[in-house]
């Protein structure tokens, strides 16, 4: 599988290290793209090298996009046309979404989260419409689509990745290695 990670300053580090690690450990093909060029500088301060930039990747090339959170990273998703029109893009194909702590906002700016079940961190349904309300679940599968938490949910997240897109055996054999 080829997944895409949208990196943005602000994002969640530990949602965006451990989604990417995870599906590595798995043998996906993972591309880091940031939004903006350089080192990102995530949440908390910790420094993130993205493995190149949003616009030296074509999205269509990817089986799966995958949003980290953090509110700041949520915010640049929301903002990024790119970002927004390739969301827009895989759903309307059918291909695989995963989102993760407040990243589900990106989701709704997408306009692809109405009649969806979904979950996010806790207080991010305050941001969405009485329409569109999370339930409180750690992950949630709808479809092609799967949300997550937060920072602590974030290898239950990843390992659900891979379980529904890829092998559930595979996601079990990544599970056992890293002792979860």
């Amino acid at each position: 599988m080829k997944a895409l990670v949208p990196l943005a300053n602000g994002c969640e580090e530990m949602e965006a290290v451990i989604i990417i690690d995870t599906l590595r450990r798995a043998d996906w093909d993972v591309t880091v793209a940031g939004l903006s060029a350089g080192t990102i500088e995530a949440a908390n301060g910790v420094k993130l090298v993205p493995d190149t930039t949003w616009e030296q990747i074509n999205p269509e090339d990817f089986d799966v996009l995958l949003t980290p959170g953090g509110f700041g990273g949520t915010m640049a998703l929301c903002e990024h046309e790119g970002v927004q029109h390739a969301l827009r893009d895989f759903n309307s194909k059918g291909k695989w979404i995963g989102s993760i702590c407040a990243s589900p906002l990106a989701l709704h700016a997408a306009g692809i989260l109405e009649g969806k079940r979904f979950t996010c961190y806790p207080g991010v349904e305050e941001k969405l419409p009485a329409t569109v309300q999370p339930v409180n679940e750690i992950v949630v599968v709808d479809g092609r689509l799967i949300t997550s938490q937060g920072p602590g949910t974030a290898f239950e997240f990843a390992l659900k990745v891979i379980a529904e897109c890829s092998s559930p055996n595979t996601a079990a054999d990544v599970r056992a290695g890293l002792l979860l």
